[in-house]
């Protein structure tokens, strides 16, 4: 999950090379981190949140095929 996201993300952000992603797991949880640069946020949350939701749908979808939840945090 954590490769799905930082593929996702370093094809919309203009500086790849600061995307971060850290992964956490707690109980059935999964907790995604990601951390761009200050000036790529906007892609990355997009027009009204569109693309954070798109990509915490498609974790979703991952997840549950593990019997597992998951969470995206977009980090500052």
């Amino acid at each position: 999950m954590q490769e799905l996201v930082a593929h996702i993300a370093k094809s919309l952000v203009d500086n790849p090379d600061a995307v971060v992603v850290t992964m956490s797991e707690e109980d059935d949880t999964v907790t995604i981190g990601l951390a761009v640069a200050k000036e790529d946020i906007g892609k990355v949350i997009g027009k009204q949140g569109r693309t954070a939701r798109a990509m915490r749908s498609l974790l979703a979808v991952r997840a549950g095929k593990e019997d597992r939840r998951s969470r995206l945090d977009i980090l500052e």
